[in-house]
């Protein structure tokens, strides 16, 4: 069963093209990040700029959550679409978590001016005390390794994104290493010397 991983900037269009994406398929569930972390009633430490190690262990916590919930799907004979913000170094991070040997990862990247209008629309806002549209952009181009496929959103409908998606699933297909187990201790015969 094919994982999904839809990433972006906030307002990019992930949930929107993750839920769509999940309709497309036959069995699937989409798993959106902002209700893993909305599960966290208090004690929430929600990343910001200049976040500190209580911020980025969150995150990670909530990536590992996504991640949980698509792996009882994926055991159970569905595909699982997962949608968050996994933009930056933490990628890596991100993918290490991953419980399957390979995933489809898509980036949606459209314009700042796109995103500002889109995130506007919203009744919950990502921009404006802490985070610039321009800032978060720079972190997924510029620090965001350059894996699976990256889509320029600007001008498509999240219809269209999902046919694009779609209709080359190798663009997105990115193989995960995973180290190879260890050999299991041999039971020794007889009493040691």
């Amino acid at each position: 069963m094919p994982l999904f991983v839809i990433s972006g900037v906030p307002a990019s269009g992930k949930t929107t093209v993750g839920r769509l994406l999940a309709a497309r398929l036959d069995r699937a569930v989409c798993v959106p990040g902002d209700a893993i972390r909305a599960m966290v009633v208090s004690g929430r430490a929600d990343m910001r700029p200049a976040a500190g190690e209580a911020e980025l262990r969150q995150l990670v916590l909530r990536y590992q959550g996504a991640l949980a919930v698509a792996a009882v799907y994926l055991d159970a004979g569905f595909d699982a679409v997962v949608e968050d913000v996994i933009i930056g170094p933490v990628l890596r991070e991100f993918l290490a978590l991953v419980p399957v040997p390979e995933t489809h990862l898509v980036f949606l990247d459209p314009g700042a001016a796109v995103v500002a209008e889109r995130d506007r629309r919203r009744s919950k806002t990502a921009y404006g005390d802490h985070w610039d549209v321009g800032d978060l952009r720079d972190v997924l181009r510029l620090e965001t390794p350059r894996l699976g496929l990256w889509v320029d959103t600007t001008e498509l409908s999240a219809e269209q994104t999902v046919d694009l998606i779609l209709s080359d699933l190798g663009a997105s297909r990115v193989a995960l290493s995973r180290p190879s187990p260890q050999a299991a201790p041999q039971p020794r015969s007889g009493p040691p010397h």
